[in-house]
């Protein structure tokens, strides 16, 4: 397909100028070093909206563009459960998990587990989201995005993953999380617009120029089996949704781990300026997820009319990109890039935050400076990206449906994270020793679930292994007779109230929800 000479001038423009804003807005004042807190936390300024468009611009990446708009096409409008649910699991998160991790002035998740419980939880877990990040959540954002840039470009892959790889580390690299969170309003801003434009030509292709709107009721005509949002047990996804497990089962424990308990998600929040913008920044980023599945689902939906022969249903999007005609085509070619680097960007800068405060910093050298912090931050990124876009296509290059793969592989862990942080929460009780059980358990009751009982949906794996975990760390626990533990929160000392602005949020993503289930049960 290509970019036309205007097009490709767009594009330009848009990598240029988010260069520059990236180290226009992360300078320091004359005098001022750049230290960690500065390069892991952004200074712990960020207003709300900042926090809200970086929230989303770090989970919207190619993952959710490319691997949910293959779902989209192959499953349909039920695939979009992992972004409604998700709305309400942020407002939850908000209110009661960020009140404990801004109290306890954490860096890192990690960092509140040694807090919380001992050295031996923090470093088993630090080294464990390590190895996720690099080889998961790095290498399928590369892969996926190139993917996307090779079918609109006709360029190889392999040069789309160096331009990839190249350019979310040139706009991130100098100013850290303050680079990237600063600059996601752009690239939120191009998503939402590029993704609409992409919804709006697919939806009126379908009605032959009549409107989206009428493109919209001829899909509900023609493919009404593309709008089950809960699936019945006869229908051949029923193994990926399993359903009334994504209302009541194994989703939200999947939802709680990434909205709550996942570094690059929860270091936007960390670095709020105080808990109120925080909550407010956090209730934003809810109903943008309300909105997304109009940009990621439906022109899966749209393309399995529009071209049901696709070889992968992974390759939905980049189709459906092809009906955007020559002058907008580099928008909305921008908003794709924007959405893939700012998540690449955030998993780099928090790959680097977790081995930087609590690897180097805690095992190898608890004299470092702040300046030396900050390098070995950079150093660490630029690593981890490199190893990300050489291992990316032999891990991920069979696949068909990457996002499923991805869900399926976080699901072995998932569960004792969970129970971890909850325990670690809820439970004064709790030791470290129940906590590493959870860890190690959630990883070999998943692993026989997924060999001796494969009929059994990941979803509903996940909810399963997740009682079972909570079970065996309560066991444990009350075997040691420990009583509450020393380093217990003490939740009667915590502010779990949120402002009014916050609680009507919360009653209007509710009141959407429901309305949305409802229509498409």
């Amino acid at each position: 397909m290509g970019l036309q000479g205007l097009d490709l001038a767009t594009f330009i423009i848009y990598c240029v100028t988010l260069v520059f804003i990236a180290y226009w807005v992360s300078r320091e004042k004359a005098g001022h070093e750049k230290d960690s807190k500065d390069y892991f936390l952004a200074s712990k300024s960020l207003p709300w909206w900042a926090i809200g468009a970086s929230l989303i611009a770090a989970n919207i990446s190619a993952e959710q563009i490319i691997g949910m708009s293959g779902a989209g096409f192959a499953i349909g409008l039920g695939i979009a459960s992992y972004e409604w649910m998700a709305a309400i699991t942020l407002l939850i998160v908000g209110k009661y998990f960020i009140p404990i991790f801004l109290e306890k002035g954490i860096y890192t998740m990690p960092q509140f587990l040694e807090q919380r419980f001992d050295h031996r939880v923090r470093t088993i877990m630090a080294i464990f989201w390590l190895g996720v990040y690099v080889f998961v959540n790095l290498t399928s954002v590369l892969y996926l995005g190139a993917l996307a840039i090779s079918t609109i470009t006709g360029i190889e892959m392999v040069y789309g993953l160096a331009f990839l790889a190249v350019f979310s580390i040139l706009y991130s690299i100098y100013g850290g999380l303050k680079a990237v969170a600063l600059t996601d309003i752009i690239q939120v801003v191009l998503l939402v617009a590029g993704g609409l434009m992409v919804s709006y030509l697919a939806l009126d292709k379908i009605s032959a120029g009549q409107g989206p709107i009428e493109g919209f009721s001829m899909m509900l005509a023609t493919v009404p089996e593309k709008f089950d949002m809960v699936l019945s047990p006869d229908s051949p996804h029923y193994i990926s949704l399993p359903g009334i497990s994504v209302l009541i089962g194994g989703m939200w424990v999947m939802n709680f781990s990434y909205w709550g308990f996942n570094q690059y998600i929860t270091q936007r929040a960390l670095a709020a300026k105080n808990l109120k913008e925080a909550q407010k920044g956090i209730a934003f980023a809810a109903y943008l997820k309300l909105l997304m599945p109009l940009i990621v689902v439906v022109p899966g939906i749209a393309a399995a009319m529009l071209s049901p022969d696709l070889a992968k249903p992974d390759q939905a999007y980049p189709e459906m990109m092809k009906l955007v005609p020559a002058g907008f085509m580099g928008i909305t070619f921008a908003a794709l890039v924007a959405a893939i680097a700012s998540s690449l960007s955030s998993m780099a800068n928090s790959i680097s935050t977790i081995f930087t405060v609590d690897l180097y910093k805690r095992s190898f050298k608890k004299e470092a400076s702040e300046t030396e912090m900050v390098f070995v931050g950079r150093s660490v990124a630029i690593v981890a990206m490199t190893i990300a876009a050489f291992v990316a296509v032999p891990l991920l290059g069979k696949l068909d449906q990457a996002f499923q793969y991805i869900q399926e592989f976080t699901g072995f862990f998932t569960p004792g994270i969970v129970a971890i942080f909850i325990l670690g929460f809820f439970w004064k009780k709790a030791t470290a020793h129940s906590a590493l059980a959870a860890a190690i358990s959630s990883a070999v009751l998943s692993f026989i679930f997924y060999n001796w009982w494969p009929a059994l949906p990941f979803m509903d794996r996940v909810g399963v292994v997740f009682l079972l975990c909570m079970v065996i760390a309560i066991v444990i626990t009350l075997i040691e007779k420990k009583g509450e533990n020393e380093n217990a929160i003490s939740l009667e000392d915590m502010n779990f109230e949120t402002s009014s602005g916050f609680n009507l949020a919360t009653l209007g993503v509710v009141i959407v929800l429901c309305a949305l289930y409802v229509t498409w049960w």
